[in-house]
């Protein structure tokens, strides 16, 4: 009997597009005699929906891309007794689906930072992916490397600004204590937007009006020369980590669109060229991270390796991207582990841990 894999993706965030690459990919790569992957859309509003009566899920996006139609067949979840969640047609209340597991890839802002990780919790449904502790301070940038600075991780130095703090801080301060280029990025927020590196007085101002446009705190933090690497974490209770991978960027930095515009923005060297004690370093750093910041399932730690050979951590991404150019499934597949049998492994994970969840007592007493 196949299960019902609900592919979550779209949501209001800034990286909406690359999910709905995710997605499709997804939904094409899944074993077609295991599972069935319906794809259940979160439109630029929050609305969740699906294809039906004529009217297709998907639209071309302003950017020339794709996103979820805002017209298409709205639909809220219902937790239902038989363990499986329904999906109700907003006006008629009929049940038009029916998901056993849920595969969320909604990347950024309400997606990934434990907002949808809730909601699958209260309906208590299978899902994949970290959940709501760990997708929550895997988003946030100052709290993800707080803790890892806690917990003796190497990571690059940083301050953290709030929006009534910008007036009180200047490039010169920042720079004396973080050297100078800096780059300020958004808290919480991912694919690299909202990102600007700076090296001037003069691009300060304009770098932290796009960071604050994405997000009420942002991080300031040094800049690294070096290589970067990415190495994919699987697992929950007992994780295992993929050879490692590097990104070769052919342009000022690893930007939104280096990622997924430019075709000729970056490279990836998989397995990257190193040493094996260098490798495995970062695996046993990548499984590290992955603990203390309380991830499961699935992961992808980003790393910077610096020319004296120190390896700082500089992210960890709980819901990684699965376009056919994405680290994430590419690492796996250099592993030995192919993208059909990923998902597999995923989706179980996801079982797992709800089966061992349910298991636990929900009340005082004998």
């Amino acid at each position: 009997m196949t299960q019902t894999i609900g592919i979550l993706f779209g949501g209001r965030s800034g990286e909406h597009e690359v999910s709905v690459q995710s997605a499709l990919n997804i939904q094409s790569a899944l074993d077609k005699a295991r599972y069935r992957g319906v794809l259940v859309g979160i439109d630029r509003q929050g609305e969740w929906r699906l294809e039906g009566k004529g009217r297709p899920l998907l639209a071309a996006s302003a950017a020339g891309g794709q996103e979820v139609d805002s017209q298409a067949l709205a639909v809220i979840p219902v937790r239902h007794l038989d363990e499986r969640t329904r999906l109700i047609e907003l006006g008629s209340g009929r049940c038009v689906e029916e998901i056993d597991v849920f595969f969320p890839i909604a990347h950024g802002t309400h997606g990934e930072d434990g907002c949808l990780q809730g909601l699958l919790r209260l309906l208590d449904a299978p899902f994949v992916g970290a959940g709501v502790l760990g997708s929550a301070v895997g988003m946030d940038k100052d709290v993800m490397k707080r803790l890892l600075r806690d917990a003796g991780v190497p990571i690059p130095r940083f301050v953290t600004l709030r929006v009534c703090d910008r007036d009180e801080i200047s490039f010169d301060v920042l720079a004396a204590s973080l050297g100078a280029p800096f780059f300020v990025k958004p808290c919480n927020l991912g694919s690299s937007v909202g990102i600007a590196k700076v090296s001037a007085s003069e691009q300060f101002e304009a770098a932290l009006d796009a960071a604050f446009a994405y997000d009420t705190k942002v991080l300031v933090e040094e800049y690294v020369p070096g290589r970067e690497i990415e190495c994919s974490v699987l697992g929950n209770d007992d994780p295992r980590a993929s050879i490692p991978g590097e990104i070769v960027v052919n342009a000022e930095f690893y930007s939104y669109k280096a990622k997924y515009v430019d075709e000729d923005g970056a490279a990836l060297a998989i397995p990257a060229p190193l040493n094996e004690e260098v490798a495995r370093a970062i695996r046993k750093l990548a499984i590290q991270t992955f603990q203390v910041l309380e991830c499961e399932g699935m992961a992808r730690v980003d790393f910077f390796l610096k020319e004296d050979g120190a390896i700082l951590v500089n992210e960890i991404n709980t819901l990684p991207g699965f376009t056919k150019i994405s680290m994430y499934p590419n690492l796996w597949e250099a592993t030995g582990i192919g993208y059909s049998d990923l998902l597999d492994r995923l989706i179980g994970l996801a079982v797992e841990r709800h089966a061992r969840d349910s298991g636990l007592k929900r009340t005082y007493g004998a």
